[in-house]
């Protein structure tokens, strides 16, 4: 019999938004794009899974469908403040990409309200200090696991 995995909050959270179109599909809504025509040419998902990511999205609460015609009825989606939080994500995940993917050739470069070009950073909201894995202490809270793995025996 297979073990189970370690849980985890990050595997719940891929198994919702970890989908390569999930995360365009997120992209595209943050950046105003909100039609599934629009939605799937900028992704290029194929219409079929791009209908199922928008369902299990709508599903979750992370997007909101709402309809903007009504002869003949038709949608479009909106971020949830769920799928508001995940902006983020998708900066940083984007940050990241521009530093060791495209360090010469930025394709989108956001500018701040202060003016500057946004770095995006992970800061304690506690102390206001960034986190490296020397300043962090695991705590495993899952019953019968530890940080190395399942508590044997």
């Amino acid at each position: 019999m297979k073990a189970a995995p370690r849980p985890c909050s990050i595997a719940d959270t891929l198994a919702l938004v970890g989908e390569k179109y999930s995360l365009l599909v997120l992209r595209e809504i943050s950046l105003g794009v909100r039609r599934f025509d629009r939605i799937a040419r900028n992704t290029g998902a194929p219409r079929d899974i791009l209908t199922a990511r928008l369902k299990r999205l709508v599903e979750a609460g992370v997007l909101e469908k709402v309809a903007y015609s009504e002869r003949p009825r038709r949608y479009e989606y909106r971020a949830t403040p769920s799928g508001e939080e995940l902006a983020p994500v998708l900066l940083t995940l984007m940050a990241w990409g521009d530093r060791h993917l495209n360090p010469d050739a930025r394709p989108v470069v956001l500018e701040h309200s202060c003016g500057a070009v946004l770095d995006p950073r992970v800061v304690c909201a506690h102390c206001g200090a960034e986190p490296d894995p020397a300043s962090l202490q695991h705590h495993m809270r899952a019953p019968g696991w530890t940080t190395t793995g399942p508590v044997e025996g």
